[in-house]
Order: structure tokens, then sequence, then C-alpha cells
């Protein structure tokens, strides 16, 4: 079946998608989407123009031209930090770490942390998330012939390789403590505030993350008892990045992080490096089980490849296809679907005014199925990613420019090893009634559960 036969609806019905406004909202009822599922209000238009202007208590912009968030993310980056409201959410979980800091205060973090996530460590990581989807493996089949929440699956798997990678051998870290305290914050802090939607400042208290201070004091608490049992103890025989970010030192200055930072920084890559990679395969998964031929293509690829019961590190790069699939969940569900910066002086983006204060949104979930950027951009095509690729920052599943994600490859290697593993072992089918609905949050996830079926092949 060729790509053009795969646009045809009789063929392929459309994957769930988030039902953008097409009039414009007033505060209240901007809160309102925003609480409920903050891409709701993203306008209809975003898809097909480059520039889309309102006032909801404070001038916003989306952004959904490539040389426009070029020139936002690379060329005039110091112009457009983080967004207040992206800080108000973030902060009380993960402090001035790597993922909030602006600055020369980032500059020095990032040139510390990037060892530990050069190409010749993550592959050396890829035994851990091998095993893992084994563990994953064995976990399914032990449910029986019943269905399967795949998204709290994916989200245990890959809590299993953050946790085996920051802290590999610390009895002294509670996983269980840790997730419960991640899942806690997020279902209550991340929860837009009418007070954001105004611009109020941050000393302004904001009652759902006053709710959620008891699930960041434990997280907190966990993670420091961790480090200083590390401490006392000494470097593994095998360093983890609890390891390689406290031996590491910023090449320009030789800084070193404090216990603060250190804690700060491997929360952020708790947090971000087990939720977006989860929602990446559970996506994945839903998007196979609904559409079989994309499915047996990549099984028939898997078993091509991988010899053993598992796929490892030098796998991922002869399994093309299935790393198409992951490209091609990540264009329609990108984990952080939307990014906001606040100007801080004047400029112009597309012809427009930009002015000292507003704010400046990268709403990704639209700029992923723009009209002028991608063909049939609803549709689940994986093929799309074997021809030319899309210009660069039309495509941001993990940002770009300077602060573009520093776990990239390693989310990746360990979507291709999971997602193959499974599809090594498994065929994976729909449940009747259960459709998943994408609803964000922090991240972008399927609400409701990723419910299918799994089938020993």
């Amino acid at each position: 079946m060729t790509s053009v036969d795969r646009l045809k609806p009789d063929i392929a019905p459309l994957p769930v998608r988030v039902p953008l406004v097409t009039r414009p909202l007033g505060i209240w009822e901007s809160l309102q989407a925003s609480r409920d599922n903050i891409l709701s209000i993203i306008p209809e238009i975003a898809t097909h123009q480059p520039i889309v202007s309102g006032k909801t208590g404070k001038r916003w912009h989306m952004v959904t031209d490539p040389d426009a968030i070029r020139h936002i993310l690379l060329e005039n980056i110091d112009n457009y930090p983080k967004s207040d409201v992206t800080k108000n959410l973030l902060r009380p979980a993960i402090g001035e770490s790597l993922f909030i800091a602006e600055g020369a205060t980032w500059r020095w973090q990032r040139r510390t942390a990037a060892p530990a996530f050069s190409h010749r460590t993550v592959t050396s990581l890829a035994p851990i998330m091998s095993a893992a989807a084994l563990r994953s493996v064995d976990r399914i089949r032990a449910a029986g012939p019943r269905a399967v929440n795949c998204l709290d699956e994916m989200i245990t798997a890959t809590f299993d390789v953050i946790a085996d990678v920051t802290f590999s051998s610390g009895d002294a870290f509670d996983r269980n403590a840790v997730h419960r305290a991640i899942d806690a914050y997020i279902a209550e802090a991340g929860k837009l505030s009418l007070f954001d939607v105004l611009g109020f400042p941050d000393w302004v208290p904001r009652p759902g993350r006053s709710f959620a201070a008891g699930g960041v004091r434990d997280m907190r608490i966990v993670a420091d008892e961790a480090i200083a049992a590390r401490l006392a103890r000494g470097t593994s025989e095998i360093p983890d990045l609890l390891d390689l970010l406290q031996d590491g030192e910023d090449p320009k200055s030789g800084r070193k992080m404090t216990r603060a930072e250190l804690r700060d920084n491997l929360l952020t890559f708790i947090v971000a490096g087990h939720e977006t990679t989860a929602l990446t395969l559970a996506w994945s998964l839903y998007l196979l089980a609904h559409d079989e031929d994309v499915q047996d293509r990549v099984r028939k690829e898997v078993r091509s490849v991988v010899a053993g019961a598992a796929a490892t590190g030098p796998d991922v790069a002869r399994l093309p296809f299935t790393r198409h699939v992951i490209d091609e969940a990540l264009r329609l569900y990108p984990p952080a679907g939307m990014i906001s910066r606040t100007a801080q002086a004047s400029d112009r983006l597309c012809g427009r005014q930009i002015r000292a204060g507003d704010t400046v949104i990268i709403p990704i979930y639209a700029l992923h199925r723009h009209r002028r950027l991608w063909e049939a951009p609803d549709s689940f095509l994986p093929d799309r990613w074997a021809g030319e690729k899309p210009a660069r920052y039309a495509y941001l599943p993990f940002g770009d420019g300077p602060r573009i994600c520093i776990g990239a490859s390693f989310a990746v290697q360990e979507a291709v090893i999971i997602l193959a593993t499974l599809l090594r072992h498994f065929r994976f089918s729909a449940v009747k009634g259960k459709a998943p609905a994408p609803v964000m949050v922090i991240t972008l996830r399927p609400e409701g559960g990723v419910w299918l079926e799994a089938t020993e092949t």
C-alpha cells in the first residue's frame, strides 16, 4: 500500500485529536478550558496561519512559522526566556535546575551535565533499557488474556529505566515514594491557575500548587536521602547519572553542583526522563493497535533484526521503520504540546509587533498538524519519515536551538528498544469503547489510559 493510498479516510480512520477552538474565548472560558486541557485553547486557525494573536488578561501570540520559531529559539533566544507561567508551574518541584534556569546559570549547568548524556554514555545504558523491556514483557504476559492499560505499563517500564540509570545501586532510593509524589504533583500543580492567565507575580500563591506541596516535599526528601547515602558510600562500580553529575564540573569555570542543585537536576531528569518516553510509547502502541498493516511491518522488521528476546543498543540503528513510528507518534502527540516564552524587549515576528512582556507561545501540537507544513497532518503515516525530512523548526518534539532537550538521544534509544521488544512478543489490538482522549496538563497524556489486548505471537 502506498502512502497516497493511506491518505484515504476509508482506509485509515483518523486517530484521536484535540478539538481546537473556532471562536475567541473570554478569560473565564479560557481558564476553564485551560484547567481541563491546555491544548483546547489553541485556535483552529493556528493550523493554517503563521501567527495568531489575542489578549486574555495579557497579550499573547501563537507562532507556527518555522522561520519565526527559529528566531525565538535560536537567533534571539535571550529575548525569549521561559514564560512566567512555565516557571510558576515547575519551580516548586525542580527549583532552578537545568530546565528552569536562564542565562549564565543555565549555561554552566548545561556544560556540567553534558558528559552524562554523551553518545558513549547513552549507548552504554542500553542493557538497562533492554532488561526493563523484558520485565515489561513478563508483566504483560502474566496479566493473561485480558486488556492491559499500556499507559500504566509504559510508565512502570520507563520509571524502572530512569531509576536504575539514576541510582544504580542505592537501596535508599524509594521508587514508589518518588513515583507517587510525581503523580500527585502533576495531577494538581500542573493545572493552570487564573493567576497565571492574568499574569500575577510569582509571590501570589497558586491554590493547586499549595495543595501539592506535600508531594514535592516528599520527593525532595527521598532524593536528598539517596544522595546522602551515595556520598557516604562512594561512587558506584559502574558510574550512574548521580555519579556523573556529582563528579562533573563546568569545563570553563570549574564550578560543581551544590547538593541542592544536584538534587533538583536529578529530580528534573527523573520526572522528564520517564514521563515523556512513557507517553511516546503509549501513544505509539495506541496508533499501532489501530493500524494492523503498520504493526505487522514493524514486527517483521524487528524479527529480521533482533536475535534475542529483547532489542539491544546495536539493534536501534537497524530498526528504521520502528523509529519512524516513534517519530510519527511524537508528531501527532508531542509530550510537550505547547511551550511559552515571555518577550523581554520589543521585536517583530511574522511582521507583527511583539511588545516587552507579551507571552509568545509555540503551540507544538498545532505546529505538528499545520496544513501548510504537513501532508494529511491528522493521519498516522510513518512512511512520511522515509522521504524528505520536514523543515527543522516544523518538528519540535524535543524543542530546538541551544535548549534542545539534553536527553533526546536517551529517550529515542529507550523508546525504540522497548517498542521493538514488545512487538517482538505481542500483537496489540484495540479495545472497543476505550479510546483515549489527548489531554495536556503539563504533558500530553491519553486520558482514560491506553487499553489494549496483547496476544502472544
